[in-house]
């Protein structure tokens, strides 16, 4: 059912939700892509970083010392050198090293399986008080590899719900986690589909610089696309695609 731009912004959510689903390939809780301790730092060393630096990174940090005991022992300078693809490797170099370091005090082992068993609320503090997680890193761990019901909100899924008009334009990434949260089902698979439908969209539609509004299933009720084109006529609306085409390229990871 079409909505207005001026539909209050929990409608704005539900339907974005709904036109995405159909948009781009549906998602389903498989097994996780990645093992728990290799998102949490994989995250970490993801901060402003392209996916392809981030992975050299992380490639080279194990290459260089072997297992997550090699990268603890490692000089921090070394380590640091070996993540320089990323954005912070001076910064992000011992926060990594004091993560290991409090992962194996407080568990004895580098493994973080006993978050599965833990409320949810219990696992984001965890994780938050370690240095350098925030709320982003925390709900991708706990949803990706736990099926939590948490929401990851990283910089494509705060821009395209600030320019649509989910949350309120000078809303923190932060403040978004909770909004938002609040305006979805407290389901996993949904968050997990929301989240990666407003990633994918972000990475090829609502682009930072020069988004391209002629393709975005949302301009219907897209306060950006009304303030820079007006409200989106019936030709516009028929033109728009229904679904994500392979021949516009493969999807980001």
């Amino acid at each position: 059912m079409p909505i207005s731009y001026d539909a209050p912004a929990a409608a704005k959510t539900q339907r974005n939700y709904e036109l995405l689903q159909q948009f781009y390939p549906p998602l389903t809780l498989e097994k996780p892509r990645r093992s728990p301790m290799r998102e949490l730092i994989s995250t970490v060393l993801s901060h402003r970083t392209t996916h392809a630096d981030e992975e050299l990174a992380y490639d080279r940090m194990l290459a260089a010392f072997g297992d997550w005991a090699g990268v603890l022992a490692a000089p921090t300078a070394a380590l640091a050198h070996a993540i320089r693809t990323t954005r912070w490797p001076d910064t992000q170099a011992p926060r990594i090293q004091e993560i290991l370091r409090r992962i194996r005090a407080e568990r004895g082992a580098f493994e973080l399986d006993f978050l599965h068993d833990w409320p949810t609320e219990k696992g984001m503090a965890w994780l938050n008080d370690m240095p350098g997680i925030g709320l982003k890193t925390a709900s991708l761990v706990l949803l990706f590899n736990f099926h939590k019901p948490v929401l990851p909100v990283d910089t494509h899924v705060h821009r395209i719900a600030q320019r649509v008009g989910l949350i309120g334009p000078k809303a923190s990434a932060d403040k978004a986690h909770q909004v938002l949260l609040e305006q979805l089902p407290k389901d996993a698979l949904t968050l997990l589909n929301f989240h990666k439908h407003n990633y994918w969209h972000g990475q090829k539609i609502c682009l930072f610089a020069k988004p391209d509004c002629a393709r975005c299933p949302l301009k219907g009720f897209c306060n950006y696309y009304r303030e820079h084109f007006g409200p989106a006529t019936p030709e516009a609306l028929a033109a728009t695609p229904t679904h994500w085409e392979a021949a516009w390229g493969a999807l980001p990871h």
